[in-house]
């Protein structure tokens, strides 16, 4: 399978290493918005402007959109989805709906199959939510991210004028996922279950004060959460805000029984020493299951609800099933 990379930032980066752990499939091109001249891959793949890529149509199978939730991929999604099977990471979930409407019509209207909102989460996240929501009807889901590194509030934060460089952390409150985890149920608003520590490199002549109200009303992003923001330098930056981790956990706590008198917990956590890494390698992965299944006619915009898990993998079914089932 053929696929290009769009955009060629920390994501771009691990989707190009997660394809090399792939053999069924090769890297076609980066496609980069800045001056392709001035951008090295690290395998060696071309890279080549981002306007050149309806020439190489041809070549590529899927591409893979690497950009921000904030901006990009609203405007880039249904533009590329028009003549490309397309994979997005979309996290914004307030308007994955909006999104996906929009997916839907530009893939539909040239024939593609587009695949938005997939990585972690929303994507496996997602995918566990659902599955314990169907065991466990009689339930109440909960979801904690971190402590670590959203890249997605990060790039938002760094749209913001006067901002050269932001790590936004999520945080979880212990009390809360405590409470949860003896089976309570209690009801939780967002500001109760996490934090969020903010810490931005401004520019010399910006207005920090202007930057952090700019923060902290954020809309689907900070404004319902306790937001820290601590200005450092980009010295300080770079020594101890250089890693990317990330991690959490999803969990739905119910009850069984014709008097509902048994209690269950169903947990799934991760723990992420690279959150774009392994954001990448689930792109790739969904990316093989867009390649089936565009194959097999399917057009329109899907989410990872809609693909079979037996499309994922490299092995055949009757692999899977004497292997993993």
């Amino acid at each position: 399978m053929k696929l290009a990379i769009y955009g060629y930032g920390n994501l771009g980066r691990g989707v190009e290493a997660a394809i090399r752990m792939n053999p069924d499939m090769e890297l076609s091109g980066i496609f980069t918005r800045r001056d392709p001249k001035t951008v090295e891959s690290k395998t060696g793949a071309p890279v080549y402007g981002a306007d050149e890529i309806a020439a190489h149509k041809d070549e590529i199978d899927a591409v893979i959109l690497c950009g921000g939730s904030a901006t990009d991929l609203p405007e880039l999604t249904p533009k590329l989805a028009r003549d490309f099977n397309v994979i997005d990471s979309f996290d914004t979930h307030a308007n994955i709906p909006a999104h996906f409407d929009a997916v839907d019509a530009a893939a539909k209207a040239g024939g593609t199959l587009a695949l938005i909102s997939c990585g972690w989460d929303p994507g496996m996240f997602s995918l566990n939510r659902l599955y314990a929501n169907a065991i466990l009807p009689d339930g109440t889901d909960y979801t904690f991210w971190g402590r670590g590194v959203s890249q997605g509030h990060s790039d938002a934060i760094r749209r913001i004028p006067g901002v050269l460089d932001a790590r936004q952390y999520t945080v979880p409150i212990k009390e809360a996922l405590e409470a949860v985890r003896t089976g309570k149920q209690p009801t939780l608003s967002a500001r109760e279950k996490h934090l969020r520590e903010c810490y931005v490199v401004a520019a010399p002549d910006a207005d920090k004060a202007a930057i952090e109200q700019a923060i902290k009303t954020m809309p689907n992003y900070f404004a319902d959460y306790d937001t820290t923001v601590t200005f450092i330098s980009a010295e300080e930056m770079r020594e101890k805000h250089r890693a990317l981790p990330h991690g959490g956990f999803v969990i739905r706590t119910g009850k069984t029984g014709l008097a509902a008198e048994h209690t269950h917990r169903i947990e799934y956590s991760l723990n992420l020493e690279s959150n774009p890494e392994f954001t990448a390698s689930v792109l790739v992965a969904f990316a093989r299951a867009v390649g089936r299944m565009r194959e097999r006619g399917r057009v329109g915009c899907l989410t990872v609800f809609d693909v079979a898990p037996a499309d994922l993998s490299p092995l055949s079914g009757e692999q899977l099933r004497r292997t993993l089932l």
